[in-house]
């Protein structure tokens, strides 16, 4: 092992390190630490999710339900035919064997189905955002307190070790004053703008309507309504409330923050009209009043990977996410005004050169060369962070801890995602009260 791998396996196991001592080293269960989940909603992500519980020793999904009978029974079929199947939502609820619930359902569902679940006893992961609303975070809030129930929400860049490393780095100054960070999630293909394909055997008979819409208002039976959810603004926040929702969580952790304080952004929908409302790019400022501002940008019409990821900077430094890898590259800045004092008369210019403080903060040009390091990298290896943050929610049920994203977490990762959309649809700044922790002025659904 070279010195340089040396760095980067120390840096990145002490990161790992870190972040296993702030939720505890996992361990073995006793049998009567088993815990039984129900699962709400078996779209795409929550059959990641099986997976990933799996891995999880003394868990155990025992009952599962969704609107589309061909997810819940491949759902069935990935739990080795262990779970039932059961009607909805207040089925699993209402069982005695379940101990805690996954909500993976479209958007507008999480908040009414974790208050119910909440109510019932039910310790709750919901998958992000954790809200439609702003309002809503603050009724799942009270809801958990109430209940004294576990929320944990389902963004897993909380449980990465490089998310830990960042926010290590920027705690221990050495990016300096950070003023601006940048973040992009960008894509390019059909999928990626969820005009996702349809089942063929989809239909009336196959997929129950009124349940998928909720208290979203009434419209006729649609099949592109049901499987791209997330381009209609009656089920989903679009672009700020799937993808800006991960790089907030992200900011809000790293940078010790809570919520932007202002919000401005504008959205324009341009190329992937097919079964859509919600735009397909979008661009937003949000201003926060710990002192930096966050510029946040997606497209669905480019994908380059040298875009998408985060850059945070500062006066001493910088960081930056990208594929999977973190970087920190240290600022070299040296002023140079001779092309100012050249227009001087001589002998102002070569005074002012001569001051010693001048030639600490300026380049003279005339410096033997030297070498000076100027970056650090790391890579993420090992167990997936769907794993770590599942467990991490298994753990905070058996110990009745709080978890590492807890509701407030999600409620204001959620909530500044929610600001965007108003921002943009309203086409207007949109302030936070930190006094009523809501939007000022009348509260409405970034779906209004």
């Amino acid at each position: 092992m070279n010195r340089r791998d040396f760095l980067k396996h120390t840096a990145i196991t002490s990161a790992a390190a870190a972040l296993a001592g702030r939720r505890g080293a996992a361990a073995q269960p006793a049998p009567s630490d088993r815990i039984t989940l129900g699962l709400i909603g078996t779209g795409a992500r929550v059959q990641q999710l099986i997976g990933a519980t799996q891995q999880i020793p003394g868990v155990e999904i025992v009952a599962l339900c969704d609107a589309y009978t061909g997810r819940a029974e491949r759902a069935r079929q990935r739990t080795g035919g262990r779970a039932a199947i059961v009607g909805s939502h207040r089925d699993v609820i209402g069982r005695a064997d379940v101990d805690a619930v996954i909500i993976g359902t479209p958007d507008h569902l999480h908040t009414p189905i974790a208050l119910e679940a909440l109510a019932a006893g039910k310790d709750c992961y919901i998958e992000k955002p954790m809200t439609y609303t702003v309002d809503e975070g603050l009724q799942i809030i009270e809801a958990a307190n109430r209940a004294k129930r576990i929320v944990q929400v389902g963004s897993q860049g909380m449980s990465s070790s490089l998310n830990a490393r960042a926010r290590e780095i920027v705690r221990s100054g050495r990016l300096g004053r950070v003023t601006m960070i940048r973040a992009s999630y960008n894509r390019n293909t059909a999928g990626g703008a969820w005009i996702y394909p349809i089942p063929p055997d989809a239909s009336p008979a196959t997929v129950s309507w009124d349940q998928f819409l909720g208290p979203a208002p009434k419209r006729p039976f649609d099949l592109e309504r049901f499987f791209r959810w997330r381009c209609y603004w009656d089920y989903s926040g679009g672009i700020s409330g799937d993808l800006f929702v991960h790089l907030l969580t992200t900011i809000h952790y790293v940078m010790g923050a809570k919520v932007p304080g202002t919000v401005l952004a504008s959205g324009e929908l341009y190329r992937w009209t097919e079964s859509r409302e919600v735009p397909d790019t979008v661009n937003a400022v949000l201003i926060y009043p710990e002192g930096f501002t966050v510029n946040l940008s997606s497209t669905f019409n480019n994908q380059s990977a040298s875009e998408s990821g985060f850059e945070i900077l500062g006066t001493e430094g910088s960081l930056a996410f990208r594929g999977g890898r973190l970087s920190f590259t240290a600022e070299n800045v040296r002023d140079d005004n001779r092309w100012i004092t050249d227009s001087w008369p001589e002998a102002l210019q070569q005074a002012y050169h001569a001051d010693p403080a001048v030639q600490a903060r300026e380049s003279p040009g005339t410096w033997p060369q030297q070498m000076r390091p100027e970056s650090e990298r790391w890579e993420e290896i090992g167990r997936n962070t769907d794993v770590i943050h599942l467990e991490n929610f298994v753990q905070a049920v058996r110990t009745r801890q709080e978890p590492e994203q807890d509701a407030r977490i999600g409620h204001y990762a959620a909530s500044g995602a929610h600001m965007v959309n108003l921002a943009l649809r309203n086409e207007a700044r949109v302030r936070w009260d930190f006094s009523r922790d809501r939007v000022k002025g009348e509260a409405r659904s970034s779906g209004d």
